[in-house]
């Protein structure tokens, strides 16, 4: 089984929040406070540096406004 964080999949996944982060013009450090995060946090999710469990990408989703199953979409393209 490969890691997920070295995965491509997993860099669409997180590609998508990112993008989805810009496209509301949300800039690292506001989304970190939406989320009660620090602004590291985000740079580390950002940079794959840090993988987001579960529970903390539904949290992630729903500070950005965005359907979960959007991205999950993404994780099942072949």
């Amino acid at each position: 089984m490969q890691k997920a964080i070295s995965s491509s999949k997993y860099a669409a996944l997180i590609g998508w929040l990112k993008q989805s982060r810009i496209d509301q013009g949300l800039s690292m450090r506001a989304l970190a406070e939406i989320l009660g995060e620090p602004h590291s946090f985000v740079q580390k999710v950002e940079m794959m540096e840090r993988r987001l469990d579960v529970f903390e990408y539904s949290i992630y989703c729903a500070g950005l406004g965005v359907d979960p199953r959007k991205g999950i979409d993404l994780l099942s393209e072949s």
